[in-house]
C-alpha cells in the first residue's frame, strides 16, 4: 500500500486520529497538507513527518469558515497540486443532556462536524471533477449507528454526515470520484479532553484507525470501500450503554 505521487489534505490533523492518518499517509509517500486551527501543533507534526523523510505542509485553517477552506485548497494546489485524497476528520463531541443543550452549542457541533465536511468536500469536488478521479474519506463515528444518551447534537451530526456522504458518493460517481465513510469506535484522541486523551481499557490506538484509512486511500481509483467500522473487540456496539 503506497501513496507515492499523491497529495492528501487531512483536516483535524493537530491530534488524535487526524495526526495519525497524516503520519501514515506521509509514510506511504503522500504529500500531506495538514489542516487544523492550532498552528503550533501542525508545525510539530510537519516537523515530525519531515524528520521521518516525508513531505508535509501545515496550513492553519478553521474548516467552518468558507473563505479559509477555499484558501486551504488554493494553498494545496500551489504547493503540491490538486488533492487526490481529502480526509474530513475535524470534529468535536458533546455529552450535554438534551434539556440543557443550548442552541449555540447545537449549532457549533453542526458547524464543525457537518458544515465543515460540506465546505471541504465541495472544494474537493471542484478540483477533482475536471481530473475525473479523486477520493474523499469522511470520519464518522459508531454513534452514527448506535448513539449514547445525552448526545443529541453529536449523534445528529454524525447521522447527518452519513447522509451527506451517501449524497456526495452519488454526486462523485459519474466523475470517477470515490466518497466513503470511516466509523471509529472508542479511540484515544482529543475528542473529549480529560477523558479520551488518555489510554484506557476498551479503547483503540489512533494508529489502528489510520491503518484502515490507508487501506481506503490506496485502493484502485475505480474501487471504493464505501463504509468501514473499526472498534475495540471489548467495546459494546449493539445494545451498548
Amino acid at each position: 500500500m503506497h501513496l507515492h505521487g499523491k497529495t492528501a489534505i487531512v483536516t483535524g490533523a493537530s491530534s488524535g486520529i487526524g495526526w495519525e492518518i497524516a503520519k501514515t499517509y506521509a509514510a506511504a509517500g503522500a504529500r500531506c497538507v495538514l489542516a487544523a486551527r492550532t498552528a503550533g501543533k501542525l508545525d510539530d507534526l510537519a516537523a515530525e513527518i519531515a524528520g521521518a523523510g516525508g513531505t508535509a505542509l501545515a496550513v492553519p485553517c478553521d474548516v467552518t469558515d468558507e473563505a479559509q477552506v477555499e484558501a486551504l485548497f488554493a494553498r494545496c494546489r500551489e504547493a503540491f497540486g490538486d488533492p487526490d485524497v481529502v480526509v474530513n476528520n475535524a470534529g468535536i463531541a458533546d455529552h450535554t443532556p438534551t434539556v440543557d443543550l443550548a442552541l449555540a452549542r447545537w449549532e457549533e457541533v453542526m458547524r464543525i462536524n457537518l458544515t465543515s465536511v460540506f465546505l471541504c468536500s465541495r472544494a474537493a469536488l471542484r478540483m477533482m471533477i475536471p481530473r475525473g478521479r479523486g477520493r474523499i474519506i469522511n470520519v464518522g463515528s459508531i454513534s452514527a449507528k448506535v448513539p449514547r444518551q445525552h448526545t443529541a447534537a453529536y449523534t445528529a451530526s454524525k447521522f447527518a454526515l452519513e447522509g451527506l456522504t451517501r449524497s456526495l458518493a452519488l454526486d462523485g460517481r459519474e466523475h470517477g470520484i470515490a466518497v466513503s465513510m470511516l466509523h471509529p469506535g472508542s479511540t484515544t484522541s482529543m475528542l473529549v479532553p480529560g477523558i479520551t486523551d488518555r489510554p484506557r481499557p476498551g479503547s483503540m490506538n489512533p494508529a489502528d484507525v489510520a491503518r484502515v484509512a490507508l487501506i481506503m486511500a490506496t485502493l484502485p481509483d475505480d474501487v471504493n470501500l464505501f463504509e468501514s467500522t473499526i472498534l475495540p473487540v471489548s467495546m459494546p456496539f449493539l445494545g451498548r450503554g
